[in-house]
């Protein structure tokens, strides 16, 4: 039998930095709004024909893909001349592949880059003053709801992070604007709170699987991350929406996924012993990297900046260390193509290791937009092919070739920050076309991912909502633990004596059988305790009032607590009801109940989640 669950729960960073979150006017939040009420609600016919039919939800979730991958070959292409400009690229030129920079540019460029961001978030602070909603927050708290106009803030700050030489990768913004786009599409069609997450996870799909050419990396990102569980009913949808947003990319972009290297056409049985060990390592490695940037944003804090002049800073020294490798600019992409098969030397490796993994800790840190995905795919490789370059150093021969290494090395790394071992495995293989590469990849991502639960329990992701006090550790439904509160459990038609009520008098209003138990009021009706009635009627009446028989005195519940937080009160107090107060200044009784019928509706409702996964 199932209980109730503990207290404890691409990343983006720098947001929660530059918008505190306020209360807005009323005028205000109509004209935020305006944007996202352009899609206005569906006619009726064509909403029921998508509650009545699974068909029809696919064919949303194609419409979903078709936008996702607009935006993903949108925010490519600003990105794109963003360098070309900003860095006197040539054209089509790859900024973290650039032979040369001018190092005056390639310290000013992220610097002032920094302070514009800065600017555009003190606007949007005072202007949007909204945290937007993240996909994985969206689906575990929220049922799928998200703002479209929240987000494209995101795509704007994403894109400007990267545009500038920040490195942080777009991965963030895809999946942000493919899933808002996914959301809002569903509330205009008004579906169901579940299919409404599964068309979040869609947009989230199409978006990964548009960066990355990759169409079952997409749907199994979608699965492992955002939605936070795979079904047969899921899978149409979500698969469909990627490949849809697959064709849009290869429209503009053309082929940018798979890896041009080659690969052995099997891996022998030893061979797994230091794959496994490369996984713990990324893992480890994965678990300072993600450590490292909430240390940075402490220590952005302890200078005293204001929020604004933070990324600043942080795009200075980015261009700084860019100064002694230009691979740690924007995501590096482009380096990791590049450097997967390149002969780089061990001291080499280890410069790009420790400067990329350096200069995305301070991008975050210092308040940039953007994720980790491909961030942590480039520090793999060099990590991988790094563990390569000492193993041929102690091993006489028969030692794994870089290239095993470097592609072992990037799955397990981003399976350590990004979360989804089967994500990752499968990237490595729609890239590399390669099976057995893949089942090392999937040794190497599960090593990795039991590693960070033991050691750290967070993927970058939750780690941030952690930070932030949420106790999300993966995408799967509790948000309707949250609107399963007291306040519509509880009982209103409760009884309520004085506490100075004669116990005569107590047992004459209440007999035996009657009730079980009484709530209790001092002179100024607030909340005095709970008088039980058997006890009150096998106590001696001439002991006086039921004042001094009174239990619970301090334990009461609020009207908008959760079903899990009214399971912790039971649990504390040992009681079986408790009486629910308006506040507890006020301590005015406003209902009761009782911990049998708590647990009945939490069991009801994890029944009923379990009929929609299941699909019955």
């Amino acid at each position: 039998m199932m209980g109730f669950p503990g207290k404890s729960g691409l990343a983006q960073g720098g947001a929660e930095a530059v918008r505190p979150t306020v209360v807005r006017a009323p005028t205000a939040s109509r004209h935020r709004r305006a944007f996202g009420e352009a899609l206005l609600h569906a006619p009726q016919t064509l909403r029921a024909l998508v509650r009545a039919d699974e068909i029809w939800l696919v064919a949303l979730a194609a419409c979903v893909g078709l936008g996702a991958g607009f935006v993903v070959v949108a925010m490519n292409m600003a990105s794109q001349a963003m360098h070309e400009i900003l860095y006197d690229l040539p054209r089509g030129g790859r900024l973290s592949t650039a032979l040369s920079l001018a190092p005056l540019r390639t310290v000013l460029v992220p610097t002032l880059g920094g302070l514009g961001f800065g600017l555009v978030g003190l606007a949007i602070a005072r202007w949007w003053p909204r945290r937007a909603v993240d996909p994985i927050e969206a689906n575990a708290l929220f049922g799928g709801r998200m703002s479209l106009n929240d987000s494209l803030i995101v795509v704007l700050q994403t894109v400007l992070s990267t545009g500038v030489g920040a490195s942080v990768g777009l991965e963030a913004g895809y999946t942000q604007a493919g899933a808002a786009l996914g959301s809002r599409l569903g509330r205009s069609f008004r579906v169901r709170r579940n299919d409404l997450r599964v068309l979040v996870g869609c947009g989230a799909a199409a978006a990964i699987g548009a960066a990355f050419d990759a169409p079952l990396t997409g749907a199994f990102y979608a699965f492992e991350l955002v939605i936070g569980t795979y079904s047969i009913a899921t899978l149409a949808p979500v698969v469909v929406a990627a490949i849809c947003a697959i064709g849009v990319s290869r429209a503009f972009l053309g082929d940018i996924g798979s890896f041009q290297v080659s690969v052995p056409s099997e891996i022998a049985a030893l061979d797994y012993l230091p794959v496994l060990a490369l996984g713990v390592l990324c893992a480890l490695f994965g678990v300072l990297v993600m450590r490292g940037v909430a240390l940075t944003e402490e220590a952005f804090r302890r200078t005293g900046l204001p929020l604004w002049l933070r990324p600043m800073l942080g795009g200075a020294l980015v261009g700084l260390l860019a100064l002694a490798a230009p691979q740690v600019f924007s995501s590096g992409h482009a380096a990791l193509h590049a450097g997967l098969d390149a002969p780089y030397s061990l001291p080499l490796l280890a410069t790009l290791l420790l400067l990329k993994a350096m200069a995305s800790v301070i991008s975050i840190g210092a308040g940039f937009r953007g994720g980790l995905f491909f961030a942590s795919l480039f520090l793999g490789a060099m990590l991988g092919k790094l563990f390569a370059g000492g193993l041929a150093a102690v091993m006489v021969a028969g030692a794994l070739p870089a290239v095993v290494c470097a592609l072992v090395g990037m799955s397990a790394m981003a399976t350590a920050i990004v979360g989804g071992p089967l994500t990752m495995s499968l990237l490595a293989l729609e890239s590399t076309g390669s099976l057995p590469l893949t089942i090392a990849v999937l040794a190497a991502s599960v090593v990795s991912a039991l590693t960070v639960r033991r050691t750290f329990g967070y993927s970058f992701a939750t780690w941030r909502f952690h930070l932030r006090g949420e106790a999300i550790r993966s995408a799967v439904d509790i948000g309707w633990m949250r609107n399963l509160t007291v306040g519509r459990m509880m009982r209103r038609d409760i009884r309520t004596v004085r506490a100075d009520t004669p116990i005569a008098a107590f047992r004459r209003d209440f007999p035996l059988g009657a009730t079980q138990r009484v709530i209790v009021l001092d002179q100024a009706d607030r909340y005095a305790g709970i008088a039980l009635v058997p006890e009150i009627h096998a106590a001696d009446a001439a002991t006086g009032r039921i004042a001094d028989l009174l239990h619970y005195r301090d334990a009461v519940l609020l009207p908008q607590m959760s079903v899990k937080e009214a399971a912790t009160a039971f649990e504390t107090a040992e009681s079986d009801a408790l009486a629910v107060v308006e506040s507890r200044e006020s301590g005015r009784v406003i209902g009761l109940l009782t911990e049998q019928y708590a647990l009945r509706r939490y069991s009801e409702e994890l029944d009923r989640r379990r009929r929609e996964l299941s699909g019955e």
